[in-house]
């Protein structure tokens, strides 16, 4: 994609959605990190609904360390995988109150090395807690990078790489939360509505898909 096509397709996404966020929910830089751990292979939704009552009670490292594996299975049973992130949540807390003084580290080494934070999260928390210009490519972002051909790649560190490369500003710093976005609502996996996409015009896909006939329901 042309540099000047690249403008406009962020152009037009921050016309529609000037002020995009997560859509996941927390109330501090400590359960940011936790719920971006829990969302792994799980919706967004989901994980909203099950940590409501999770935050509300618990808050810090201290408190979940307190609440144990145990409990923290309780809250979060009906999350995907939900065992195995119930010991790294439990495990990356006690981390944090060892090393890091019971706060979320912003370097991305340090957030790395907490037990279940890979790249994406690491990312996602960067770019939310403290401002960097960051591209955590989850599914969404990496199917509409290859897509659009707006970073094609094979792999999501390939299509971060091409993201990095050629995001122009001022649209870096909410860059990902625009393509996830525009993946999770129009872009979609099985039936992309390209009947009501801003830049189907930059687009490189070529069945365009058409605006359902009347009587008819659209496949999210």
């Amino acid at each position: 994609m042309k540099k000047a096509d690249i403008f406009a397709f962020f152009e037009r996404l921050a016309a529609a959605n000037p002020h995009p966020e997560t859509e996941l929910e927390s109330v501090n830089d400590y359960t940011l990190l936790v719920a971006v751990v829990l969302s792994a292979q799980a919706t967004d939704a989901g994980v909203n609904k099950a940590t409501r009552r999770l935050f509300a009670a618990v808050d810090t490292p201290e408190k979940m360390v307190a609440l144990g594996e145990d409990g923290l299975k309780e809250h979060i049973n009906t999350i995907g995988l939900f065992n195995s992130k119930a010991k790294n949540v439990i495990a990356l807390s006690e981390t944090l109150i060892a090393e890091h003084g019971s706060q979320v580290p912003e370097d991305r080494d340090a957030l790395e090395k907490l037990p279940g934070v890979g790249r994406k999260t690491a990312n996602v928390v960067m770019n939310v807690a403290f401002g960097h210009e960051t591209f955590a490519v989850d599914t969404h972002l990496f199917r509409v990078g290859n897509r659009t051909g707006l970073a094609r790649g094979k792999t999501p560190l390939a299509v971060e790489k091409k993201l990095e490369a050629s995001v122009p500003q001022p649209f870096r710093l909410h860059a990902h939360h625009w393509l996830i976005l525009h993946g999770r609502y129009i872009c979609k996996a099985r039936t992309p509505e390209c009947w009501r996409c801003p830049v189907m015009d930059l687009c490189a896909y070529k069945p365009k898909t058409p605006a359902p006939r009347a009587g008819k329901t659209a496949i999210i």
